[in-house]
């Protein structure tokens, strides 16, 4: 009972945020307005907590927002793909060669720098750092403010230095959804979600739906992405899970581990801008597409942020899901050896 007054808390302030950022006209009102107040709430102790299942239900619909978009169209530009995709290993081992001496100078011990350093999914960073003897509250903190730094910044950057309208509805309403349409994506998110658990495959919730929305897209059965009331309540408990990840946090947490997560996010923002420029350079890609691409953010953020965009998704999301495999498989064995 006790987890759902505190689930309720965190939806009350949430709205709030919601509902007050939309008034000022900040952009993405719904993924920032709860992640701030819920930030706040948090440091100031008001006991909250999200749910698991909900969030995960809420990142089904990325999922199919993903698979949606691609489309045939596609596989003719996987040349330049490729050859962007390219550069995420090279820019995953500068950031570990930066990032493991980064941390170790600001007082973590060594499996701590190494899981902070590496941009990979928390929940699968915070599992390894444990199994290595890492400080796991340290890494949570760290991992939750690279998210929340990045997804607070991109928005402004976006709107204000490159001219993208964030206030275009990210689709159609459900209303002009066909029926039929609502209920392939429906059959998606669900099938593709508890198909993607069955065989244990990381990160279920979004890419089993991407894979089976993507499979019906390709065929022509699956015509339309997820309506805008669904896109605007996964922007809201993805909002609200970074912002809870905050609760119970101390003084001493902020100034040395939000501190130095802070710095480091400066550090990955420097070497995200090296890349950017060097893959615009080199023509392989757009700049909005590619500095999505690039930036180390969550991969399911960072989806949220190209659909309201107007991005490439299917070309962002490409370059993430490279990003975190490889740090998935890669860093418990890059670790050993470094030890």
């Amino acid at each position: 009972m006790k987890r759902y007054i505190t689930l309720s808390i965190a939806i009350i302030i949430s709205l709030g945020g919601a509902i007050s950022f939309s008034y000022l006209g900040i952009p993405l009102p719904f993924l920032l307005g709860p992640i701030f107040l819920c930030l706040i709430a948090a440091i100031a102790r008001v006991p909250m907590s999200g749910i698991k299942p909900v969030s995960d239900s809420m990142r089904t619909i990325l999922g199919v927002a993903i698979g949606a978009s691609i489309t045939p169209e596609l596989f003719t530009r996987l040349d330049t793909m490729i050859g962007s995709v390219a550069f995420v290993p090279l820019m995953l081992i500068v950031i570990g060669v930066v990032g493991v001496p980064y941390f170790r100078f600001a007082g973590f011990d060594k499996p701590t720098s190494f899981y902070a350093a590496m941009p990979g999914g928390l929940q699968d960073m915070l599992a390894f750092g444990e199994e290595a003897g890492g400080d796991v509250r340290a890494l949570s903190l760290i991992h939750a403010t690279r998210v929340l730094v990045i997804v607070a910044v991109l928005p402004f950057f976006l709107q204000f230095y490159r001219d993208v309208d964030l206030t275009i509805s990210p689709g159609i309403s459900a209303q002009q959804t066909p029926i039929s349409q609502m209920a392939i994506m429906l059959f998606c998110a669900v099938f593709g979600w508890w198909g993607a658990r069955k065989i244990k495959l990381f990160g279920a919730s979004i890419l089993g739906p991407l894979i089976v929305a993507m499979t019906l897209s390709l065929s022509g059965v699956l015509q339309v992405r997820p309506p805008t009331e669904a896109i605007l309540l996964a922007q809201f408990f993805i909002g609200l899970g970074i912002g809870v990840k905050y609760v119970g946090i101390t003084m001493k947490e902020i100034r040395h581990d939000i501190t130095a997560a802070i710095g480091f996010c400066v550090v990955l923002a420097i070497i995200s801008g090296i890349f950017i420029e060097v893959i615009l350079l080199l023509g392989l890609g757009t700049d909005i597409d590619t500095l999505l691409s690039f930036a180390p953010g969550g991969q399911a953020e960072m989806a949220v942020i190209a659909i309201v965009a107007g991005a490439d998704v299917a070309h962002v999301v490409a370059h993430h899901l490279v990003r975190i495999v490889m740090v998935i498989l890669g860093a418990p064995i890059f670790a050993r050896f470094t030890k």
